[in-house]
């Protein structure tokens, strides 16, 4: 006989039967000391992604991501298409940190922060075990014909489940366009915001299949986290592992008998009661060891310490551990591949902070007009040029006009001389800026130009001013 591991379970998920058709998981009402610590986070969670997009600092949303627009909000902060480069490096930031945090307590994310994981099982797997009931009670409904009890059942958890993907579809919304919008929408109702009210019909359609049919295939097969943890993990990395040097022992796995002292027989401390199985949302056996599916959402470890109270073993046979804790009880050690991906997220973190203290709330860009050539008016010489203003704040500034700075001279804009840039909008336009001859050092002159609102400064931008070359 081969002593060789079995690795057939390597060849399929557990989502797939023999015959290549999706197989429906009914897993087991979790309970336990992780679940109720996880159901603590996930109501935190849930309730600050959907309070997010409706808490407003400084007139801007907290967490707003209009893709159209171009407009993001990330902690009250406004990102415009010229603050791109700062949207860039928060991602990568984010991407680090899960990097990080993967290397280290391996796929923990999926299981107690991921939104489809906390939508799915600490809201709609909780309404369907209060409808259709537990495990088995689920599994005989699924094969029930359809009577009036199923019909009903059916009927309740579907209309539910609708309502709740209509709920998650407006807060998704408000991500995207805005709570202001989405509560236009609703004054205006659907025929005046027709577009948004189709948006919002597909994101409900969406959220509905997903929640009610595609489930933990998400996590399987559209997500490529569960991909990128096969080569962030190693060892060292603490997951929700199956300790098989004491589950297996030198006599394997047994059922439990009360006649018998396991630690003379030599068998494992795991019963092979399966219980570890029926309890996993993801339909796989945690004893295979680290796989693709798992997302370490400790419902096996809460199962199987109950079983391990029930028949008098010490509990912690599933647990968060290192491979390299199980195998060679060696501690948890920070590896240098933890501290270098801890540096890069430093790094990051310190210039994009750095970047934000820089970033001004008006953005100024003032360019000579293409193709255009000085002009000598008297003995002073003339640029024209086009501006821009930025106003990335919630507030209007009402008296903007343009002074020089370090260089005698005077600027005339086309219009008004002083005007008004309302909030979150811009202004461009056309100005003149004239300088004395006698003043021009070369051909081509930097000048520092201010942008006030009354007396207060608030930008300062540099542009180029030609005048005709000196044969000095």
């Amino acid at each position: 006989m081969s002593n060789l591991p079995d690795e057939a379970f390597r060849d399929t998920i557990g989502t797939i039967d023999e015959g290549g058709k999706r197989k429906f998981i009914f897993p087991k009402k979790p309970s336990g000391k992780f679940y109720e610590y996880r159901k603590i986070v996930s109501y935190v969670l849930l309730a600050i992604l959907i309070a997010n997009p409706f808490i407003k600092i400084n007139g801007n949303q907290f967490m707003m991501f209009n893709i159209i627009e171009r407009r993001f909000n990330i902690f009250g902060f406004p990102f415009w298409p010229q603050d791109f480069y700062l949207f860039v490096i928060s991602m990568l930031v984010g991407v680090v940190f899960i990097i990080l945090f993967t290397v280290v307590f391996g796929r923990i994310f999926c299981g107690w922060i991921c939104p489809q994981t906390i939508f799915l099982e600490m809201v709609f797997r909780r309404i369907e075990y209060w409808i259709d009931g537990d495990r088995g009670a689920q599994m005989r409904l699924a094969k029930q014909e359809w009577n009036a009890e199923k019909i009903r059942k059916r009927g309740i958890k579907w209309t539910l489940f609708f309502l709740i993907s209509f709920g998650i579809a407006n807060v998704f919304l408000a991500y995207l366009v805005g709570s202001d919008e989405l509560f236009l929408m609703v004054e205006q109702g659907p025929i005046q915001q027709a577009s948004n009210f189709i948006a919002l019909l597909i994101f409900t359609g969406v959220f509905y299949f997903v929640f009610v049919w595609f489930r933990e295939q998400v996590c399987i097969i559209a997500c490529p986290y569960g991909r990128l943890q096969g080569v962030l993990l190693d060892n060292k990395s603490i997951n929700v592992a199956y300790d098989f040097v004491r589950g297996e022992k030198e006599e394997g796995r047994a059922k439990f008998s009360k006649k018998e002292d396991r630690a003379l027989t030599g068998k494992g401390d795991c019963i092979d009661c399966h219980q570890c199985v029926h309890v996993c949302p993801m339909g796989i056996d945690i004893r295979n060891g680290t796989q693709l599916e798992c997302t370490n959402c400790t419902a096996c470890i809460d199962e199987c310490d109950s079983i391990m109270e029930n028949v008098g073993l010490p509990k912690g046979l599933i647990r968060y551990a290192s491979e390299d804790e199980i195998e060679k009880k060696a501690p948890f050690k920070f590896t240098t591949r933890m501290k270098g991906y801890t540096a890069v997220l430093f790094i990051l973190l310190s210039v994009f902070v750095g970047m934000l203290f820089l970033r001004t709330d008006v953005q100024a860009i003032i360019l000579r007009l293409p193709g255009q050539l000085f002009q000598h008016k008297g003995d002073k010489i003339s640029n024209v040029y086009t501006y821009k203003i930025v106003n990335k704040t919630m507030k209007d500034y009402n008296d903007i006009h343009f002074e020089l700075i370090d260089q005698k001279g005077e600027i005339k804009n086309v219009g008004k001389t002083h005007f008004k840039v309302v909030k979150e909008g811009i202004s461009q336009g056309t100005l003149f800026i004239e300088i004395d001859e006698v003043l021009l050092e070369s051909d081509k002159t930097k000048v520092k130009i201010g942008v006030y609102n009354g007396k207060e400064l608030l930008e300062t931008t540099t542009t180029n001013f030609l005048g005709p070359r000196s044969f000095n």
